[in-house]
């Protein structure tokens, strides 16, 4: 057994997604709009977590070509990424969080996010064993990937709004690769 105090915190922000199989990794995050999908091979002992900002495809005039800030992207390189560590996909399982309205004014982008993730993983025949969306407030999620375990915290109006900001911020489109190699 690994006592809580002794598990290794990896954060995942916005447009990041990791894998692991170490069972003293504990993987969190903090969610406005934003949806985690956290996933797990429970035979393999591997499992990770994404976290996305907008449902949709990078090709959108918005999205200044960052497509790590997109679900379809992110939930592909979850997938492929457990796959990769040993698992099977007609093992995975699925735990989804965020998705919250974070701003009366906008759309409802984070019920969006929701659904989305959820009938990707539907698509894609991974079951969800658990699921907090909605809401007006963000979530703080900490979830260990090996055991399965999950554990989310509410944040208060202030909190969410500093998550709000933090979602919010620009885009910043990546600047092109020089194609030349240079040998030392």
């Amino acid at each position: 057994m690994i006592l809580e105090g002794a598990a290794r915190r990896v954060h995942i922000i916005q447009g990041e997604y990791k894998v692991v199989n170490d069972p003293e990794v504990v993987l969190t995050t903090i969610l406005g709009s934003c949806v985690a999908a956290c996933l797990r091979d429970p035979i393999a002992g591997v499992g990770g977590m994404n976290h996305f900002l907008l449902p949709g495809m990078a090709n959108s005039p918005m999205s200044g070509g960052d497509a790590t800030r997109y679900g379809v992207h992110l939930m592909e390189l979850l997938i492929n990424g457990l796959l990769k560590k040993g698992a099977r996909r007609d093992r995975l399982e699925a735990k989804v969080f965020g998705g919250a309205k974070t701003i009366a004014t906008f759309s409802n982008v984070g019920e969006q996010n929701a659904i989305f993730a959820m009938q990707f993983l539907k698509d894609e025949g991974i079951p969800v064993v658990s699921s907090s969306t909605g809401g007006e407030h963000g979530r703080k999620i900490e979830y260990w990937p090996i055991s399965g375990r999950a554990r989310q915290y509410p944040l208060t109006g202030a909190e969410t709004q500093k998550t709000v900001a933090l979602e919010q911020r620009p885009v910043v489109a990546p600047k092109p690769v020089d194609d030349t190699i240079e040998f030392f």
